[in-house]
C-alpha cells in the first residue's frame, strides 16, 4: 500500500513540476503563463484528490478484510476455549465422582 501511495505522489508531483517549467519557459505573456500554471495546478490537485480517495477505500476494504478475518479467529477462539472448558469439568466431576467413591468405602472399612 505505502509503496503504492509513494509511487502515485511521486509521478503527480514529476507531472506537475514538468508542466510548470515547461509553462515557465514557454514564450508567453505573463497572464497566460499564469493562468496556465493555475489550471495545471488545478489538474493536479483534482488528480490528487481522486487518487487519494482511491487509495483510502483501498484501505478501508483491506482493514474491513483483516478485522472480518480477525473477529472469525477470535470467534473460533472462544469456541475451542469453551470445548476444553467444559471437557475439564467433565473430567474433574470423574475424578470428584471416582474420588466420593473411595472415600464412602474407606469410611465402610473405618466403621
Amino acid at each position: 500500500m505505502s509503496n503504492n501511495g509513494n509511487t502515485v505522489l511521486g509521478i503527480l508531483a514529476g507531472t506537475a513540476i514538468g508542466a510548470t517549467l515547461g509553462i515557465l519557459f514557454a514564450p508567453d505573456k505573463g497572464s497566460v503563463t499564469r493562468q496556465r500554471i493555475a489550471d495545471e495546478a488545478a489538474l493536479a490537485k483534482a488528480k490528487a484528490k481522486v487518487k487519494a480517495s482511491e487509495l483510502r477505500d483501498a484501505v478501508g476494504d483491506k482493514i474491513s478484510t483483516h478485522k472480518e478475518n480477525l473477529d472469525h479467529q477470535v470467534e473460533s477462539i472462544v469456541s475451542n476455549a469453551s470445548y476444553k472448558a467444559e471437557d475439564v469439568i467433565t473430567t474433574l466431576e470423574a475424578k470428584l465422582k471416582e474420588l466420593k467413591l473411595k472415600n464412602k468405602n474407606l469410611q465402610k472399612k473405618a466403621n
